[in-house]
């Protein structure tokens, strides 16, 4: 099976990762999306209580579309979620012995040397790495790592705004859940 992993806090999940999530899948022929929710991620400052909502809301944005799937493995470790650790169990867990395709952020991937052991994610990560606000990636900069930048629309759809602006932005099953239990008031 040929899947990709989509990473991240998702708080909240919004349309734009679920646009990424459809395009590779469209452009690149993987079977699979599969969505992993942090529990607490390494590089921001994100309220661990809302780890259980946010995992709640990547299930509801993603269970009408059979080619994505969610994955508990960095909720189910109460702790930061390493990039590298996860890599590892996925690629364990579905017998990948290639470089594991990787969605993420030119916001992110920018960041990425100062990963937790970055430099071991070269080995293991093919990224696709996507356009965001005005970050750049500059060839030199990423020497080593297995990446390609996605030739796609922009979509600049920010989840710190989300929370802010009522959530426009997110479907209408994660907006009802943000109401009813009460998040980012």
């Amino acid at each position: 099976m040929t899947i990709c992993v989509f990473p991240g806090t998702f708080n909240p999940i919004h349309i734009a990762h679920l646009k990424m999530a459809q395009f590779v899948l469209e452009n690149y022929g993987f079977e699979k999306v599969i969505f992993i929710p942090s529990y607490i991620p390494p590089h921001k400052q994100v309220d661990s209580n809302l780890a259980k909502h946010r995992y709640n809301m990547v299930k509801l944005a993603t269970e009408s579309n059979p080619k994505f799937e969610i994955s508990d493995i960095e909720y189910k470790s109460e702790g930061k979620s390493y990039t590298l650790i996860t890599v590892k169990k996925i690629k364990e867990l579905y017998n990948i012995q290639d470089r594991l395709n990787f969605i993420i952020g030119t916001d992110a991937f920018k960041n990425i040397k100062t990963w937790y052991k970055a430099d071991e994610l070269k080995e293991l990560i093919h990224f696709i790495v996507f356009p965001r606000g005005e970050d750049k990636i500059y060839p030199s900069d990423f020497e080593g790592y297995d990446y390609e930048l996605v030739n796609c629309e922009k979509l600049d759809i920010s989840s710190t705004a989300l929370r802010k602006n009522n959530n426009n932005g997110t479907i209408n099953e994660v907006k009802e859940y943000i109401l009813k239990n009460g998040l980012y008031n």
